[in-house]
């Protein structure tokens, strides 16, 4: 006798709802569309009013901020602005950095540390006393770069501070939650303006080497994003979303 077995389908409350995020308008864009869904309201940010704008328009976010991120009083000046308390804040800004350190402009490494290093410790100072309890602070980091080679510059300093970085004020900033999520290529159009006619070229090189045989998209990272968001056990910690890059010649 065969039984007939009726699945309705399971209602659920948005993940998010009621609750504030703020994130880049660039690189973080997918993750915000991702909150956006679960119901959050969204605070964007980023250094170029034009790219700011656009997507507050995608997004539909109520308000933002434009700002160099890397200058500690106009992040200092953001937070004091915010007209009430946050429970999410992404950081995305910055950008590898390649070369030799013996040949390198002080004044450019010294920058290029600035959009990771200090910037973390700025984000993290002034969010103290704006993101609520259970809150969390996600930065943006590398699975790149983790092994020192010539050439790689600041990279792989960075590469090698920023968990630390992140455990440190997710200890000191208790109960706030402060992660740190490691991609390496993730096909955004950063990628395509970096790397112009040889973006399809390098498709298809990480579509046959990696473990998962496709492409890291930026939806896999938002959704890494919003479920540190979510699970109120995680902090301290780092999370890898490369598709197994690091572990394969790609």
């Amino acid at each position: 006798m065969n039984a007939a077995i009726a699945v309705s389908d399971i209602q659920r409350e948005p993940a998010l709802m009621g609750q504030t995020v703020v994130g880049s308008a660039v690189i973080g864009l997918e993750t915000a569309r991702s909150a956006s869904a679960e119901g959050a309201k969204l605070i964007l940010t980023g250094c170029s009013p034009e790219r700011l704008q656009r997507a507050e328009g995608e997004v539909h976010a109520p308000s933002s901020g434009d700002f160099d991120a890397t200058d500690p009083a106009l992040i200092g000046q953001f937070f004091r602005d915010l007209p009430t308390s946050i429970d999410h804040i992404t950081v995305t800004a910055g950008l590898p950095d390649y070369g030799c350190l013996i040949d390198v402009d002080f004044a450019h490494a010294h920058r290029a540390l600035d959009e990771h290093l200090s910037l973390f410790i700025a984000v993290a100072r002034n969010a103290a006393d704006k993101v609520k309890a259970g809150g969390t602070l996600i930065f943006m980091g590398s699975t790149g770069n983790r092994r020192p080679a010539i050439g790689l510059g600041t990279a792989s300093t960075e590469t090698a501070a920023l968990p630390p970085l992140t455990a440190n004020p997710a200890l000191e900033l208790a109960p706030v939650r402060v992660n740190l999520i490691a991609a390496r290529f993730v096909d955004t159009g950063l990628s395509a303006s970096l790397l112009g006619d040889e973006l399809e070229n390098r498709r298809n090189q990480l579509r046959a080497k990696l473990p998962i045989h496709r492409v890291v998209q930026p939806t896999d990272v938002a959704a890494l994003a919003v479920h540190i968001m979510t699970n109120t056990a995680l902090t301290a910690a780092t999370y890898d979303v490369d598709g197994g890059q690091q572990f394969v010649d790609a």
